[in-house]
């Protein structure tokens, strides 16, 4: 007769093995999303016309407009000149966290490795 509640051949020494790697990797997660929360990325657009700062937690902290680039009659281009630059450094971050990711899960593509 079968036992209840078990792993036949061991398997309960198998599972510990994987919660503390799961455990492990966690941690590890957590460090590194501070470690990106820390940095910053610098984006420019119109030549560094328009430079925009983004922070590790895709907060704006910094933008920079070379007064040149100020023409009252095309404030279009300016607003554009920023929106690019401010998705330029977003898309930065995001490249950066999925590489920290891919490290930790060993290019799983963010899936555990059991």
């Amino acid at each position: 007769m079968a036992r209840r509640g078990g792993f036949p051949g061991g398997m309960p020494g198998n599972m510990n093995n994987l919660m503390k790697q799961a455990q492990r990797m966690q941690r590890q997660m957590e460090e590194s999303q501070k470690e990106l929360e820390a940095k910053e990325v610098t984006a420019t657009a119109g030549g560094g016309a328009v430079e925009v700062t983004v922070s590790g937690k895709k907060v704006v902290t910094k933008v920079k407009i070379d007064p040149e680039a100020v023409d009252t009659d095309d404030m279009e281009m300016l607003e554009e000149m920023i929106m690019v630059a401010t998705n330029d450094a977003l898309g930065q971050i995001d490249e950066m966290s999925q590489a920290n990711m891919s490290k930790l899960t060993g290019g799983l593509g963010g899936g555990l490795p059991f």
